[in-house]
């Protein structure tokens, strides 16, 4: 901001031509920011809305108690409740229970596989919140700077005097501070559903290990009691 007026003082003609050809170029007026902020901030919402319907629809209710179903042995209710579900946490399960027989060490490959194959899906434009609201207050303050060199290479050019300069340059900054809080406002929502939807996911994703572990560790019980007895060496009595 201090070289705002540096800058306008330098549309003399004694200025450089580089200093000339940027002062053309910035004392444009910045109302593209304002819409291009506009544009980002739509495409912000209408991505919150299709992760949030992605995340409610992509969801096993009841997993908690489904685990500890699992750990018990009951195979049967857990095929019933991922029948017709879609999302990890039942994809992860059916691929398991289908390689059940193959045994524990196998199903859990095929676990992390799917988790692995899965997690992409819910992590889809995610980076684009993430992205938007670490950079769109600057382009706000992008939009605030270039107001501010508009309003003082204005009042260079108008050569107004007393009390007409401090109404003129007021006004051109006051204008130049909307584009600094537009960016904030397309900020701070997209950085809260970035966070939130995050937090969904790590949960999600922990809930799908749960139902994991608790397979795993069914099979490896089962593995443990039906294998065949060691037989006792022979003249050992």
């Amino acid at each position: 901001m201090i070289f705002a007026p540096l800058l306008a003082q330098t549309g003399a003609e004694h200025g450089g031509w580089m200093t000339r050809q940027l002062l053309q170029t910035l004392t444009t007026s910045a109302e593209w920011v304002l819409w291009l902020l506009l544009g980002l901030s739509v495409l912000s919402i209408a991505v919150m809305l299709e992760r949030a319907v992605y995340f409610l629809t992509h969801t096993l209710p009841g997993s908690e108690e489904l685990a500890v179903r699992i750990s018990r042995g009951e195979l049967d209710v857990a095929r019933r409740a991922i029948e017709g579900r879609k999302g990890m946490e039942a994809a992860v399960l059916r691929e398991a229970l289908a390689s059940v027989q193959q045994g524990a060490a196998t199903v859990e490959q095929v676990i992390a596989s799917t988790l692995s194959r899965e997690r992409p899906q819910y992590e889809r434009f995610l980076s684009f919140l993430g992205t938007l609201g670490s950079n769109a207050p600057f382009v706000g303050l992008f939009g605030t700077v270039l107001g501010i060199i508009k309003a003082f290479h204005d009042l260079g050019m108008t050569g107004a005097k007393g009390a007409a300069v401090q109404a003129t340059v007021m006004a051109g900054i006051s204008e130049a501070l909307v584009a600094t809080a537009v960016g904030l406002g397309v900020a701070i929502p997209a950085v809260v559903a970035y966070n939130v939807f995050n937090r969904s996911l790590k949960t999600m994703t922990a809930r799908t290990n749960a139902l994991g572990h608790a397979l795993v560790g069914h099979l490896h019980a089962k593995e443990g009691t039906t294998q065949p007895a060691l037989r006792p060496v022979e003249g050992a009595r």
